[in-house]
């Protein structure tokens, strides 16, 4: 087989083990990558090739540490795990510069938040009247918790 699938090129567990190749020459084929992840080169393929309905989870454990692409186990969840899909947000391995602008612009309007949290909680009731509001709270912080782990994501693959 050749060293360009270009059938799999698509498939995330395959480009980040061609891009972690630039760095690991046994990560060109899938018979190197095979071997250092335990599996058959057959279960690779199908795996990159999406002939796979769910990859093992320990399998995507394997492939994010040793291909350094955290952005793997992102995707398993969100697109792979029966839980996951509808409970995990989809994050992008984006340039510092980008996500820095994200982070502090969720951060902008963090005391206007902080205030508008404390008059709907001071009483101990949630009126029908604040549940807007609340609602409003929520999706900011769900925002702001979106960007730490896109972040956080950055982080990994940049300093691994």
């Amino acid at each position: 087989m050749g060293t360009n699938p270009t059938k799999a090129m698509d498939n995330i567990y395959c480009r980040c083990r061609k891009e972690a190749a630039k760095y690991n020459d046994k990560l060109n084929s899938r018979e190197g990558a095979a071997e250092l992840l335990g599996v058959s080169v057959s279960s690779l393929a199908d795996y990159e090739l999406g002939n796979t309905k769910v990859v093992p989870v320990d399998k995507v454990v394997l492939m994010a540490d040793l291909y350094n692409a955290p952005e793997i186990k992102n995707y398993y969840c969100t697109n792979e795990c029966p839980i996951g899909r509808n409970t995990v947000p989809k994050l992008e391995i984006e340039e510092l510069d980008r996500l820095t602008i994200k982070v502090l612009s969720s951060l902008r309007f963090i005391d206007d938040i902080k205030d508008k949290l404390i008059d709907i909680a001071a009483d101990g009731v949630i009126t029908e009247h604040e549940k807007p509001a609340l609602e409003e709270i929520l999706r900011a912080l769900d925002q702001i918790a979106v960007y730490s782990q896109e972040l956080r994501l950055w982080a990994e693959k940049t300093f691994k």
